[in-house]
């Protein structure tokens, strides 16, 4: 797995602090944008519950090698823009896909998933010499690799790592919500300081479901 920030909106703690002041000044936004700390007006205002104002904030990522078990996931999260790897024009040729480390600590389990896709594929090649790439394509498995473009605005963001950076989440998703926190916090440092999930902030609201590890407010990750 990859995860790559490609874009963002710059200086976006500053901007969405003033933002926020404009709301309650007769000053505008372009004149408010230094003249406090975004921190304090930032932990101020979203304190009150006025989220809307780090929606002004944009980030576009790029996750490269993820199954489509994670992009099935992924786009039920609606207020965000995908676009992914068409397995209708790009063809793949060779098998490309992502093992579960549980799996692949267990030899055997390891083997019958690797000779399970090694078939898999080459009934996708011998149809693909008869029908089309859409066509072929339905037999290729939820493990299959792909690469989608994310871009979400700040507050979904933050709901997105509420929900997949927690540790009932699945861990493909869970890895990839991580590496994002980190470079969100590189970035707008503010805005994301308490990101995560719900028990980096406070208690736990899974109640009995809950797993009773919380994590710790500073999300690690290994490079992308």
């Amino acid at each position: 797995m990859k995860v790559k920030l490609l874009a963002y909106t710059r200086d976006a703690d500053a901007i969405c602090a003033a933002a926020g002041k404009s709301c309650y000044s007769d000053r505008p936004a372009s004149e408010l944008i230094l003249d406090e700390s975004p921190e304090r007006v930032l932990d101020r205002i979203v304190g009150m519950g006025h989220h809307s104002v780090i929606e002004h904030a944009s980030f576009t990522f790029s996750a490269e090698g993820v199954s489509r078990s994670l992009t099935h996931q992924l786009v039920r999260h609606r207020i965000a823009s995908f676009s992914q790897q068409s397995q209708r024009y790009v063809s793949l040729d060779e098998p490309t896909y992502v093992m579960p480390e549980t799996m692949r600590a267990d030899p055997e389990a390891a083997k019958l998933f690797e000779e399970t896709m090694e078939k898999i594929w080459k009934v996708y090649r011998d149809l693909g010499e008869r029908f089309p790439a859409e066509d072929a394509r339905y037999v290729l498995p939820n493990a299959c690799t792909t690469n989608i473009t994310i871009t979400m605005n700040a507050r979904e963001l933050l709901h997105f790592f509420s929900l997949r950076c927690c540790n009932r989440a699945q861990w493909e998703i869970r890895e990839m919500a991580d590496r994002m926190l980190v470079l969100c916090r590189e970035v707008s440092p503010t805005i994301f300081r308490d990101g995560g999930p719900p028990c980096v902030r406070g208690p736990c609201p899974e109640g009995k479901l809950s797993c009773g590890k919380p994590r710790k407010r500073t999300v690690s990750s290994s490079k992308p």
